[in-house]
């Protein structure tokens, strides 16, 4: 439960029985969700590409958790193919109670996905967005199931590149995060609306962890070196999985957005966060959504919410 000081990692409810998927496990906030998710009972797909890297994620949190019940789930958001690949494995799963999108990549050099998609946009908004949708149908036969969207408080000074969205022309690495965490976004938004619309049980929640120190900035250069001193004023990796950890367990509304409710949602206990007015547009959100739907092949058969 969600106390009025905030949600914590101590608010998770026990989970036996439930079963979530966490993207980007391996590592950081990912391994902090993970983490907590099998402590509380619940067995957690742990979604990641390198087998080595889950084996020794997975023999670090049974440590503390001995009786985990962990499993690799081969993923590589860099290739629809590999999404496409383990949301089949998933569909095997008797059933699955939350799909915990946290994996991303943050400001590389350019660099381009597997179908040729600038990364960032790639990875962080359209993996996403086929990931979600082509685990809709397991998620909705699982009642109040639950699909989480990890944007970030950067997408505040976001703006979609409508007529260069692939980088063909203009290449600024940090804008072009700021447009991937804007439309993680519009996406939960856009998401929440046409579910709700569908009438389906399966809830559309995001949420963003503050700012956290963790191997995402390693391409910030000589920032990153201060990270030991500046983390000291940061959120810990385990602090920037619980709105993460909220939005997936905790009391949300459909549709909410949670994240730290410290200065500037930097860091500090889970909330209710605040949204630009931008990625509550809806008709950014839908053209955002088609556009989706194009460049994937995936359409979630979702309608437009009248």
């Amino acid at each position: 439960m969600t106390t009025a000081a905030g949600f914590t990692d101590r608010s998770v409810a026990d989970q036996s029985g439930k079963t979530f998927v966490v993207t980007g496990a391996n590592a950081g906030i990912g391994l902090e969700i993970a983490r907590v998710l099998a402590l509380r009972g619940a067995r957690v797909l742990m979604a990641c590409r390198d087998i080595a890297k889950f084996q020794a994620a997975a023999a670090d949190i049974r440590r503390t958790a001995p009786q985990s019940e962990l499993a690799w789930l081969p993923l590589d958001l860099v290739d629809l193919a590999s999404v496409r690949d383990a949301a089949a494995i998933v569909e095997k799963e008797s059933h699955l109670h939350g799909l915990i999108n946290n994996a991303g990549v943050m400001i590389p050099p350019l660099t381009r996905t597997q179908q040729g998609f600038e990364l960032q946009f790639g990875v962080n908004h359209l993996g996403t967005f086929a990931l979600s949708s082509l685990l809709l149908p397991k998620l909705a036969a699982t009642p109040g199931a639950r699909v989480v969207v990890t944007s970030s408080i950067a997408h505040i000074k976001g703006y979609i590149e409508w007529d260069d969205i692939n980088a063909e022309r203009t290449y600024h690495r940090a804008a072009r995060y700021r447009s991937s965490k804007l439309a993680n976004a519009l996406h939960f938004f856009e998401l929440d609306k046409r579910l709700r619309s569908a009438g389906s049980s399966v809830l559309s929640v995001g949420c963003h962890p503050g700012v956290a120190y963790t191997r995402l900035g390693r391409y910030m250069g000589i920032a990153q070196l201060a990270g030991p001193v500046v983390g000291l004023l940061l959120n810990t990796a385990a602090q920037g999985a619980w709105p993460a950890l909220h939005a997936a367990t905790g009391d949300v509304v459909p549709g909410g957005y949670y994240g730290p409710s410290g200065f500037a949602e930097m860091r500090g206990v889970s909330g209710a966060a605040k949204r630009s007015a931008g990625a509550m547009d809806p008709e950014a959100a839908r053209r955002l959504w088609e556009m989706s739907v194009e460049m994937t092949g995936i359409d979630p058969g979702l309608a437009e919410a009248k």
